[in-house]
């Protein structure tokens, strides 16, 4: 049994002794302060002192906090020499209506009294004398209920009395023995305990006198037994030791144990019970002491800190259902990634990862009739830079490498530079190849600089025959021309190759790639001969600015094909520069500016009178120099007396009158009929971009004048192709052929594939068509208006024509338009040679203007084509009526 005082129910407690050494005793809250306990068997705690005086020597205890000394509560009564637990041999503990026994400790309920002899009473229940016993509550104490043999602690039931020495236990209607220690119930009277036993006595009973016993409320202490240990070892009960109704009896054996158990104190130091004070070395009763045979003090023993501890099921619950969330969310954020979105991050993962590039098809070449090449395809470098990749330090020495590379403004390249947002500005978009290796042989020295490989369109006649080959833009399409009418055939089929780069845009090595081969453009062959094409421009460019006019055009036809050897343009555009000529002059003229024709239209009159059966070359007309058709006064171009003329003599000197004469006896219908045959009103054929139908009114719609106008080539809109196209079937016999520009272009393995034969339309019969070209002879002679379109050695036809222009910009007609057209040999046409100059200002007859031009060509052009004179002479045709 521990050695603990006994508590009592006053307001303070006293000091317990059992030995000369006393022991230190505890205050409670209910009295002012502690006293010392006086030892002794005889002595009742229940008339306490008024206070406590000072320690003695021996004292164990600490003083408490609230007061110097604390008089003794009324139930418990300070022993003879010492207080607390260092004097006395046993230490009992009291509840605050129970006293312990004088030498033996024991513990007191509160529903009892204390028991003298040191054993367990419970309230109702005394102690034993001396040894120490539990008394229930159901019956008095027993007496005796101690162990006789040894001092040893004991328990008495509550209906009966502890032994002499032994330790029973005594129910609460029960006293213990003399010298056992026994516990009491709260219900019955304690039992007289044994003596020097060691008990626990409840507050409500008198304590016993050698021993300390516990108590419960209800139930009277119990006296002390003889001098004995409450519970040192556990023996045989003694005689007298049994339950509440027994009588006494031999002591019993109980377990021995090795040494008593020290018994922890009810509550922490400082803690204070309602009603219930607590000391050590101190029982309840007055006369009751703690101690075992002399033994020395044990210092007082400090309860450790309680530390109150959570419930670890809750916490582990709390922390699965925390751990069953967070892995939930991983959960569906996997399944999401692996199955429901795979496929998303998967494209999104090889956009990053994977990059395409543009394998750019090589364009075809487009070569004159003979296969030189006009337009061709050259290896090129782009060169670029990285503005975020270039440090500001930088950026002027890398402008001013690359300006003194590229023969660029550095002002340009270093705004481009100066671009830090941007990763990619071109700086130049295709530069020789020899010229990048010399800008990447610095790249350590021009960080940000790179290049890449690509093609460039190259024209090594710079503009010859600029607007009929056209153009491509940066990225390779055909803009204008024949690049744009067939950029499908020359650009050939990009290809396109898949690699995995890294971050920084290299290739990873090993990784997978897809390659789709680019198919190559093909080749087109034109019609056009490089030479005569150049002599057609060089003509026509110098006769423009020779009469200051806006334009001109020239052409050049095969007659018996129809294919264009020559179709030039002033001024010609320049495809090494096209970015610097005006929109307006990217046009091809030829095929896309309409004019009336004038009397180059005569012809087509004509043929309708002759082909009608209507006139004949040799009828005369008696041809005024003016005639009235409706409202209006029509003139020939020179005033002149009435003159009869044949009618081959009104078309070689170009009368207006007499052509309108001839066409009265046609008819409009039929003149109508006439111009559509020879493809007035419709477009050629050619393909070319913009090519033009002209202008041909209804003739139901004709107005009076109209009737006459349109007979010598006023009132109707053609293209300078048109107007060419209507000789080349004057000089084939009266056979129409579609106008040809392609003469054929190549297959994918390299052979050459022909363009279909243009389509030959009879418009007229052969011999209109002589008869017509016997007219168009005697114009080029001597008493003809175009003489100045004579080729010496070489028979040639052909006729002049001055006509009025309509200016959208007067809205009215402003200026004229000069042509000459004819063909040679006129006897075996081979060639068609138009010349048409807009808006001249030094001069505006065409056999002044045009006609010249048309000898240069036509004479460089038979001789290119190596076409010889037919040696033959004219046949002699009259011009007026009576030569």
């Amino acid at each position: 049994m521990k050695e603990t005082g006994g508590r009592g129910p006053g307001p303070g407690r006293g000091g317990s002794g059992g030995s000369p050494a006393g022991g230190s005793g505890r205050r409670a809250p209910g009295g002012p302060g502690r006293t010392g306990r006086q030892g002794g068997p005889d002595v009742t705690g229940r008339p306490g002192s008024s206070g406590r005086p000072a320690r003695p020597e021996g004292s164990g205890g600490p003083e408490r906090a609230d007061g110097p000394g604390k008089p003794a509560s009324p139930g418990r009564q300070g022993g003879s020499e010492g207080q607390g637990r260092a004097g006395a041999p046993g230490a009992g503990r009291a509840r605050p209506d129970g006293a312990g026994g004088p030498q033996g400790a024991g513990k007191a309920r509160s529903d009892g009294p204390g028991r003298p002899g040191g054993g367990k009473a419970r309230s109702d229940g005394a102690g034993g004398p001396q040894g120490a016993g539990k008394a229930r509550s159901d019956g008095p104490g027993r007496p005796g209920a101690g162990r006789p043999a040894t001092p040893g602690a004991g328990k008495a039931r509550p209906d009966g009395a502890g032994g002499p020495q032994g330790a029973g236990r005594a129910r609460p209607d029960g006293a213990g023995g003399p010298q056992g220690a026994g516990k009491a119930r709260s219900d019955g009277p304690g039992r007289p305990g044994g003596p020097q036993g060691v008990g626990k006595a409840r507050p409500a009973g008198p304590g016993g006198p050698a021993g300390t016993g516990k108590a419960r409320p209800d139930g009277p202490g119990r006296p002390g037994g003889p001098p004995g240990a409450g519970r040192p070892g556990r023996s045989a009960r003694p005689e007298g030791a049994g339950r509440s109704g027994r009588p006494p009896g031999p002591e019993t054996s109980r377990r021995p144990r090795s040494s008593p158990r020290p018994e922890a104190p009810h509550t922490a130091p400082g803690r204070i019970r309602p009603g219930a004070g607590r000391g050590e070395g101190q029982t309840a009763d007055p006369g009751r002491t703690t101690g075992r045979g002399g033994r020395p003090p044990r210092p007082p023993v400090r309860p450790p800190a309680v530390l109150r501890l959570g419930n670890p099921g809750r916490r582990i619950n709390v922390g699965l259902i925390a751990m069953t969330f967070v892995l939930s969310i991983f959960a569906g954020r996997l399944v999401q990634l692996q199955g429901l979105d795979s496929k998303v991050y998967a494209a999104e993962a090889a956009e990053q990862r994977v990059r395409g590039e543009k394998l750019t098809a090589r364009r075809g070449s487009i070569t004159d009739v003979n296969g030189h090449e006009l337009a061709l395809t050259l290896e090129a470098r782009e060169i670029f830079v990285d503005p975020s990749e270039v440090a500001p330090a930088d950026r002027d020495r890398v402008a001013t490498a690359l300006a003194a590379e590229l023969n660029l403004p550095k002002e340009q390249i270093a705004a481009k530079l100066g671009n830090a947002t941007s990763r990619y500005q071109q700086v130049a978009a295709a530069v020789e190849p020899s010229v990048a290796q010399r800008i990447m042989e610095h790249k350590p020295r021009l960080k940000g600089v790179g290049s890449k490989h690509r093609y460039r369109r190259d024209y090594p006649g710079g503009d010859l025959a600029g607007t009929l080959l056209g153009f491509v833009g940066d990225d390779g399409t055909g803009l204008s021309g024949l690049e744009n009418t067939y950029n499908g055939l020359l650009a050939g089929r990009d290809g396109e190759q898949f690699i995995e780069t890294g971050r920084e845009g290299q290739r990873i090595p090993m990784t997978r790639s897809t390659l789709k081969t680019p198919v190559e453009g093909r080749d087109v062959r034109l019609t056009v001969e490089r030479d005569i094409q150049w002599a057609a421009q060089k003509a026509i460019t110098d006769q423009v600015k020779a009469t200051g006019a806006r334009t001109g055009s020239a052409i050049v036809i095969d007659v018996p094909t129809g294919q264009v050897v020559a179709m030039a343009n002033a001024p010609e555009l320049d495809l090494k520069n096209w970015e610097k000529t005006a929109p307006e002059d990217w046009v091809n003229r030829s095929v896309t500016d309409v004019f009336e024709p004038g009397s180059t239209n005569k012809v087509i009159t004509a043929a309708a009178a002759l082909e009608s059966g209507a006139v004949r070359p040799e009828t005369v007309f008696k041809v005024p120099d003016n005639i009235t058709c409706a409202d209006r006064v029509l003139r020939d171009s020179h005033p002149h007396p009435v003159e009869r003329l044949t009618f081959s003599g009104v078309v070689a000197t170009s009368s207006n009158v007499g052509t309108i004469l001839a066409s009265q006896r046609v008819g409009d219908e039929k003149l109508h009929a006439m111009l559509e045959r020879f493809g007035f009103g419709a477009k050629p054929g050619t393909g070319l971009l913009g090519e033009e139908a002209g202008l041909l009114p209804d003739w139901r719609k004709w107005s009076g004048s109209q009737r006459c106008t349109i007979a010598y080539g006023q009132g109707v809109s053609v293209t300078a192709l048109q107007t060419a196209s209507v000789y080349q079937t004057i000089a084939n016999g009266g056979v129409r052929v579609t106008p040809q520009i392609v003469a054929g272009t190549t297959a994918e393995n390299g052979a050459f594939v022909p363009s279909p034969a243009g389509k030959q339309t009879r418009v007229v019969s052969e011999r209109t068509a002589r008869e017509v070209s016997g007219m168009l002879e005697a114009a080029v002679s001597d008493e003809g208006t175009g003489n100045l379109a004579a080729i010496d050695g070489y028979r040639v036809a052909g006729k002049t024509g001055t006509a009025m222009r309509y200016d959208p910009k007067c809205q009215g007609y402003c200026g004229y338009t000069s042509t000459f057209v004819g063909f040679a040999p006129a006897d075996k046409p081979r060639l068609v040679v138009l010349a048409v100059i807009q808006d001249p200002h030094k001069g505006y007859y065409g056999g002044e203007i045009a006609a010249p031009v048309f000898k240069k060509v036509m004479t460089f052009a038979l001789k290119s084509k190596k076409i010889p004179p037919t040696g033959t002479t004219p046949a002699s045709v009259r011009i007026r009526a009576g030569e």
